[in-house]
């Protein structure tokens, strides 16, 4: 098994920083591994803590529309830098200092969407946070189900922000997942919501 001998913190960001460990196989063949994190320096990474804080909440939640009678999703399409491009995903957002799931998971639906997210208790094995592209990053990110209402606004965004906001029935879940960039999370729960009926969509919170 390897092993971190050393850390190095390259960058001092606030949103995210670049850090290089210096590793040691069984075989002692030295190797530099390039690790970015959501934490602000060495004491915080979750090598030094060894607890998966999430750094993160994503936000599964259905909206009923008057109009069209009928259950949808509640996404973002969201331009993102690294695809140069847009993509669609679940509001989301970073866990404020002292925040639980739950209320990051409101002001981050409420400031993204406009819309007041109203969450559903669930066994946390469905909440915590789960690691997301843990080959190049400790970021974790946890989950909050509930359901949306309220009229869509732009008006929380920040000013750098370049979201849609949308409102997807299963018809438009399916091509979106057919034809547009997914986020991988987002992609299985389209996936879940595709193959669950009006109502149903969140009765596998309670089989457990």
């Amino acid at each position: 098994m390897r092993r971190i001998e050393k850390i190095n913190q390259v960058t001092d960001n606030r949103f995210l920083n670049m850090y290089t460990l210096e590793m040691n196989s069984e075989k002692n063949r030295k190797s530099t591994y390039y690790v970015a994190s959501r934490a602000k320096n060495i004491d915080e990474l979750k090598i030094t803590t060894k607890k998966n804080k999430a750094d993160g909440v994503i936000i599964y939640s259905l909206y009923y529309d008057e109009d069209s009678r009928c259950e949808k999703i509640v996404l973002i399409r969201q331009y993102r830098c690294p695809i140069d491009d847009y993509i669609y995903e679940f509001p989301a957002g970073l866990v404020d200092e002292g925040e639980d799931l739950k209320t990051a998971g409101v002001r981050e639906f409420k400031e993204e969407t406009g819309l007041i997210l109203t969450p559903i208790d669930v066994k946390n094995m469905f909440t915590k946070p789960f690691f997301t592209t843990v080959g190049m990053t400790d970021e974790s990110c946890g989950t909050v189900y509930g359901y949306a209402k309220g009229i869509p606004s732009k008006e929380g965004q920040e000013e750098n922000e370049e979201i849609e906001i949308v409102l997807a029935d299963r018809k438009e879940a399916r091509r979106i997942l057919e034809e547009e960039n997914v986020s991988i999370m987002c992609a299985y729960m389209l996936m879940h919501f595709l193959h669950t009926s009006e109502g149903k969509v969140f009765d596998f919170l309670q089989m457990i």
